[in-house]
C-alpha cells in the first residue's frame, strides 16, 4: 500500500506486506519502507512503540545568525566508512528455516536489498562458534598435519546457504572471518572450550586437567602446528572461493584473552605475533588481509607488542575490538590512525531484545563510531525465541522466529542500526556534529554524493525541540519522546 507522508504530498512510503508477516510485533502497519522524496530533506523517526515512520513537521530554513542547536561540519572530516553488517551463525540459519519460504527471502531482501539495511560489510566464525549447532572444525584428525581429511561439509547446511541468500541481494557483500578454537589436536589442552560450563548448563565435558587460562598460550606453538594453522585457513578461504563466496579479511582469533566453555582458546600477544607471519604468507597467496583480533580487553598494548614485532607489523591491516576492547580503540585510534578499526562484534544483552538494550547499543554506536571505526558489525543476525545458544547462553538478534509458528519480528535494535546503515554509504566520511548546548546525542555523515545524514537521539520522555545547522540551511524539527531519527539532506 502507499501512504502519503503528512505535511508533504509529494513524499511516498511503501509500507511492503508487515502487518501480513508479522514483522514487527506490537508495531501496528510497521514495516520496512523505502522513503523517495524530490524533497532535499528526508526524515525517518523510531520510538519504542512505533518503527521506522517518517517524520512529520520538519523545516528547512535559511541559517540564522541564532546558534543551532547542533552544527554540522562538513570541513571536520574524521573516517572514512567501510559499512555495517552482522555476523552469520548457524543458529541464526537453523531459526529462519522456520519461516515460510517467502517471508524468508523479505526478510533477507529487507536485511541486505537496497530499500533495506543495505549491509555490506559481514563476519562469520571459522568452524564452530558459539551459535554453531555443536563444536565442529574442519579438520578433526588427529596429527593431519597434510589437512588430507580437511572438509567444509558441515558448513553446505548452514553457512553457505546462508552467506549465499544474503549475496543474492547484496552481490558486492564483504566477508570477514575469524576461528573461535582451532583443531581440538591443535591445542595443548586437546579441547574445544577453556573452561568448564556453569552448573546446570549444558555440559561441555572439559576435565579439570584441560582448564584453559589467559594469559597463556594455549595453541602449540611450534613450526609444523603454526604451518599446518595457517594452512587451515587458507583451505577455508579456498573452500568457500569455490561455492563463489569470497573472504577477503581474516582475524586469528576471536577474543584472544578469553578462557570461555564454548569453543575458544587463549593467546597471548606475543604467541599471536609468533603465527601472523604464517598466517600473512597464506593470506598473501589469495590477496587477503589480516586485522589483529578480535580485541576484547581495554589494553592497547596487545596491539603494540604486535605492531613491535617486525615479522609480523606488516602483515596486520587493521584492528577488531569488541566488548571490553571498547576502552581501548581512542589510544589505539591515535596512535595507529592508519590502522582501520572495526566494531567486530557488537555486544550481544541477553535474549530480552528490549528498547533499553536498544538504548544501549546506542552508547556503543557512539563510542565507537567517534573514536575511528570504519565498520560495524552487529551479533546475531536471527535466533529463535529467547535467543539461547548450545552452551545455554541467551543473547539478542537482530529478528527473532518462534520455533512452533513460524511467526517473527524485526528488533529494536535492528531499527536503530539500519538508522544508519540505510542511509551511510560505504565510502562516507563521519564529520563532527558540534553542540553549544553540551546536547551529545548525534553522529553526522557525509557521503559519496555530498548528501549529509544526521542521527540524533531524544532520552527524553517528552518531545524536543531540535536545530540543526547543516552548510547554509537550518533544520529545524522536534523529536518525539525517547526517539531516534536520521536526517538525509
Amino acid at each position: 500500500m502507499t501512504i502519503p507522508t503528512a505535511g508533504a504530498p509529494d513524499r511516498r512510503t511503501v509500507v511492503r506486506g508487515a502487518a501480513a508477516f508479522g514483522l514487527v510485533a506490537g508495531l501496528p502497519g510497521i514495516g520496512w519502507s523505502e522513503v523517495r522524496s524530490p524533497s532535499p530533506l528526508q526524515w525517518i523517526v523510531s520510538t519504542q512503540a512505533t518503527a521506522w515512520q517518517p517524520g512529520q513537521g520538519a523545516a528547512i530554513l535559511p541559517a540564522t545568525t541564532e546558534p543551532a542547536d547542533i552544527n554540522v561540519d562538513a570541513q571536520a572530516r574524521a573516517q572514512t566508512i567501510e559499512g555495517f553488517g552482522a555476523c552469520f551463525n548457524e543458529l541464526g540459519w537453523d531459526a529462519l528455516q522456520r519461516v515460510a519460504p517467502p517471508e524468508r527471502a523479505a526478510i533477507m531482501t529487507e536485511l541486505f536489498g537496497p530499500d533495506g539495511a543495505r549491509f555490506n560489510l559481514c563476519r562469520m566464525p571459522v568452524g564452530a562458534n558459539d551459535f554453531s549447532r555443536d563444536w565442529y572444525s574442519y579438520d578433526e584428525t588427529r596429527g593431519d598435519f597434510a589437512l588430507d581429511h580437511f572438509s567444509i561439509a558441515n558448513d553446505e547446511t548452514s553457512l553457505v546457504p546462508f552467506i549465499a541468500a544474503a549475496l543474492r541481494h547484496q552481490p558486492k557483500l564483504r566477508l570477514w572471518a575469524s576461528p573461535w578454537s582451532p583443531p581440538t589436536w591443535m591445542k595443548r589442552n586437546g579441547h574445544y572450550a577453556s573452561v568448564p560450563n556453569r552448573p546446570g548448563w549444558p555440559a561441555n565435558g572439559l576435565r579439570p586437567d584441560q582448564i584453559g587460562h589467559e594469559g597463556t598460550d594455549m595453541f602449540i606453538l611450534e613450526p609444523r602446528y603454526l604451518d599446518a594453522y595457517a594452512r587451515y585457513f587458507g583451505r577455508f578461504v579456498d573452500a568457500y572461493a569455490a561455492k563463489g563466496i569470497r573472504i577477503g579479511m581474516v582475524m586469528p582469533q576471536n577474543e584472544f584473552n578469553s578462557a570461555q566453555p564454548f569453543p575458544s582458546c587463549c593467546w597471548t600477544a606475543q604467541g599471536l605475533a609468533t603465527f601472523i607471519p604464517y598466517l600473512g604468507r597464506e593470506m598473501g597467496k589469495r590477496g587477503v588481509e589480516i586485522f589483529f583480533g578480535t580485541l576484547e580487553r581495554a589494553n592497547d598494548g596487545l596491539l603494540q607488542t604486535v605492531l613491535d614485532d617486525p615479522a609480523a607489523a606488516p602483515f596486520v591491516k587493521g584492528v577488531g575490538a569488541q566488548w571490553a576492547g571498547k576502552g581501548a580503540i581512542a589510544a589505539i585510534h591515535h596512535d595507529h590512525p592508519k590502522l582501520r578499526l572495526y566494531q567486530s562484534e557488537q555486544e550481544c544483552g541477553d535474549g530480552r531484545n528490549d528498547w533499553r538494550y536498544c538504548r544501549y547499543t546506542w552508547s556503543l554506536m557512539k563510542q565507537y563510531l567517534r573514536n575511528g571505526a570504519t565498520g560495524y558489525d552487529y551479533w546475531n543476525i536471527a535466533l529463535a525465541e529467547g535467543g539461547v545458544s548450545r552452551w545455554g547462553w541467551a543473547q539478542n538478534s537482530l529478528v527473532t522466529v518462534n520455533q512452533k509458528s513460524g511467526a517473527w519480528r524485526f528488533n529494536h535494535e535492528y531499527w536503530l542500526l539500519k538508522h544508519l546503515s540505510h542511509f551511510v554509504r560505504e565510502g562516507a566520511v563521519r564529520i563532527e556534529a558540534v553542540s553549544w548546548t553540551g546536547y551529545d546525542d548525534a553522529l553526522a555523515f557525509q557521503n559519496p554524493d555530498g548528501s549529509t545524514i544526521v542521527l540524533v537521539h531524544n532520552p527524553l520522555s517528552e518531545p524536543m525541540p531540535l536545530t540543526i545547522g547543516v552548510g547554509t540551511k537550518q533544520i529545524q524539527a522536534t523529536l518525539p519522546a525517547d526517539s531516534f531519527s536520521t536526517f538525509a539532506i
